[in-house]
């Protein structure tokens, strides 16, 4: 259900955005596109640094507003941490994107700064030297009510218990055994007697389930991410570990079992040498059909989990596809500190380093911006 909440004026206006983003923004610049008088979504960047050339900074921004269907003007708001009493701060990135719009034949319907000690229009001829009281900015009461914090907010590992660290800290060795174990090819002998290396149970058991990968993972999206056991929380390390695995898990996670069965062969196929197919591969690189949101959103508190979980050698794989899905869900900070995370401990994790360079790029995933 869409919930419809008009803005009575400027200030409504600013308060209405951490309700529409999620979070509070900070040291931000937040684009709101428009359909007529309708807000379309919203869009956060990090303010430019100093040296930053301020008219290539606007050009990328119209050109985000641009590639939105029907977006046909965008309302500006800056939040930083500067004081309002040399004047509204961002003065000049304003009149960037101005001249931008301009450019583009796109209409700016507000553009706004938020200060340490005031706010304003830039659009405002009223508007005192100081700018306004920030009294006036009331946080509005709506349904869905954002975070605390910020744009940051919530990129941390949950906090697990200890015994289910050292509970999948046993399993996975003893999962990585019987996988070598499943590996001796049938009528080899297996050793005898002391030489004949134990396997535990429980380990061979969800090992076999590697025969139907597809299953474990939609399995594990339906299952509540504390309560798993510890084997089960080993396997999806081990998988998460293994590019090819873990490729087909997105790809699923994206959409539904059937795509992940796809996924799977295409896997295999590509394996012998044939072409990987071109709308599964788009899906990696955001340009594929639009994934859904609560899928992707059960995804990634399952794989925070199950990186909390994981020993230092295998956590990077976990946070990479952390970081895929927090870029699909358009949460690029949480995106880039996933992926640092993961290069922290595997400087070359290709995953890792492909979401960094998107979000150093401010490539956003197509489906961004399309409307549902």
């Amino acid at each position: 259900m869409t919930t419809i909440v008009k803005a009575a004026d400027a200030a409504h206006f600013l308060s209405l955005i951490p309700a529409m983003l999620g979070f509070t923004p900070r040291r931000s610049l937040v684009l709101v596109p428009f359909h007529g008088v309708r807000s379309i979504g919203g869009l956060r960047l990090d303010l430019p640094r100093d040296d930053t050339d301020l008219d290539a900074f606007a050009g990328t921004c119209l050109g985000m507003i641009c590639r939105i269907p029907d977006a046909d003007a965008f309302a500006a708001a800056i939040f930083s941490d500067d004081a309002c009493a040399d004047g509204l701060p961002g003065a000049e990135l304003v009149a960037a994107l101005r001249r931008g719009a301009d450019a583009c034949g796109v209409r700016v319907t507000d553009a706004l700064s938020v200060g340490s000690d005031g706010w304003g229009s830039h659009l405002d001829s009223d508007c005192p030297p100081g700018g306004r009281p920030l009294g006036a900015l009331t946080p509005v009461q709506v349904s869905d009510p954002p975070a605390a914090g910020d744009q940051a907010s919530g990129a941390e590992l949950p906090v697990v218990d200890a015994a289910r660290v050292a509970a999948v800290g046993d399993a996975l060795p003893a999962l990585l055994a019987a996988l070598d174990g499943l590996r001796v090819p049938v009528g080899a002998p297996r050793g005898t007697g002391r030489n004949r290396p134990r396997i535990h149970p429980e380990a061979l058991a969800v090992a076999e389930r590697l025969d139907d990968i597809v299953d474990v993972f939609e399995q594990a999206l339906a299952t509540d991410a504390p309560t798993a056991s510890p084997f089960l929380a080993a396997l999806l390390v081990w998988c998460l570990s293994r590019p090819a695995l873990r490729d087909v898990a997105i790809v699923q996670w994206s959409a539904d079992a059937r795509r992940g069965h796809r996924a799977l062969q295409s896997q295999q196929r590509w394996e012998e040498g044939e072409d990987y197919p071109l709308d599964l591969a788009r899906t990696m690189w955001g340009d594929g059909p639009r994934p859904d949101p609560e899928r992707l959103t059960r995804a990634l508190t399952l794989t925070r989990d199950v990186a909390a979980l994981a020993p230092e050698p295998f956590r990077p794989g976990a946070l990479a596809t952390c970081a895929w899905l927090s870029w699909a869900l358009g949460r690029s900070t949480h995106a880039e500190r996933y992926a640092l995370l993961a290069l922290d401990i595997e400087p070359t994790h290709g995953l890792a380093e492909i979401v960094l360079t998107f979000v150093n790029a401010g490539h956003l995933p197509d489906w961004a911006f399309r409307r549902p």
